[in-house]
C-alpha cells in the first residue's frame, strides 16, 4: 500500500499562536518523525510526503532559506532512527537548484539506508508533477514505442522516480486540492481530506484516515460484482 501526504498547515499553525512561520514548519518536522515512526509500525509499504513544492521557491527569500536548512537538519537527524527502524528514505523531484551541501546530504542519507528493508519512505523536495510528467514526454522522443505501448513506456518513464500507484492520499490543514503533486500516481486514489494543521496530525488521525480507505469500495472502472467476483476466485 502507498500513503502520499500534503503537510498543509505549518505557516498557519504558527501564525495562529503569533509564532514567527519558521516555528510552524519546526513543529511540522516533529509531525513527520512521529507520523513515519506511525507509518513504519503498520504494513504499509510506501509513504510519500510532500516536503517542498517547486512552486514554493516563489515564497519569501527567508522563509525558503529556513526551510532548506530544516530539510538537512531533518536529514541527518532521522538518518539514525531511519537505520533503526528498517526505513529506506529516498527523495524525488529536481536537486539542480538544490544546494550543493543539501544534496550530498540527501545523497549520504539515500546511500546510509538503502538497504532497509521496511517502510519506503520518500520526500519530494523541488517537485512538480507537471514537470515529472513533461520531462517523461520529452524522454519518450528517445523511445520507440507502438502508440499501444505509449501510456506504459510513459508511465515507465514517470515512475523512474516515482513509486506508483497512490492507494490513498491525505491532505491536512482543511484544503481539498492536489497541488501538482503525483498527477500520474493519483488516477484511482482515495482522497481524504481533514481539517487538522499538519503540525497537529497525530498517529490518531493517520489511523482515521486508513479507516475511511477501508471503506471505501475500490472498483477501477468495474462493477461491484466483478470485483467481488475476482475477489472469490
Amino acid at each position: 500500500m502507498h500513503v502520499a501526504i500534503i503537510m498543509d498547515g505549518n505557516g498557519r499553525w504558527a501564525e495562529r499562536r503569533g509564532l514567527a512561520r519558521s516555528a510552524g514548519h519546526r513543529a511540522g518536522a516533529r509531525a513527520v518523525r512521529r507520523i513515519v515512526e506511525a507509518a513504519a509500525r503498520t504494513s504499509l509499504d510506501v509513504l510519500t510526503l510532500y516536503a517542498f513544492s517547486a512552486d514554493n521557491w516563489t515564497r519569501p527569500a527567508q522563509e525558503v532559506t529556513s526551510l532548506m536548512r530544516l530539510l538537512k537538519r531533518y536529514l541527518v537527524s532521522e538518518t539514525a532512527r531511519c537505520l533503526d527502524n528498517g526505513v529506506r528514505l529516498s527523495v524525488i523531484g529536481r536537486r539542480d537548484r538544490l544546494s550543493a551541501d543539501l544534496v550530498r546530504t540527501i545523497e549520504n542519507t539515500e546511500q546510509l539506508t538503502s538497504r532497509g528493508d521496511g517502510l519506503q519512505l520518500r520526500l519530494a523536495i523541488d517537485y512538480s508533477a507537471r514537470e515529472s510528467i513533461a520531462r517523461a514526454a520529452a524522454l519518450m522522443r528517445d523511445r520507440e514505442c507502438s502508440q499501444g505501448e505509449f501510456e506504459r513506456c510513459l508511465a515507465d518513464a514517470v515512475n523512474s522516480d516515482v513509486q506508483a500507484p497512490v492507494d490513498l492520499l491525505i491532505r491536512t490543514g482543511g484544503e481539498r486540492r492536489i497541488s501538482n503533486f503525483l498527477l500520474w500516481n493519483l488516477a484511482y486514489t482515495e482522497l481524504y481530506f481533514c481539517d487538522e494543521l499538519w503540525p497537529e496530525f497525530s498517529p490518531a488521525h493517520l489511523d482515521a484516515a486508513f479507516a475511511y480507505f477501508a471503506r471505501r469500495e475500490r472498483r477501477f472502472g468495474q462493477t461491484s460484482g466483478q470485483r467481488a467476483a475476482q475477489a472469490d476466485a
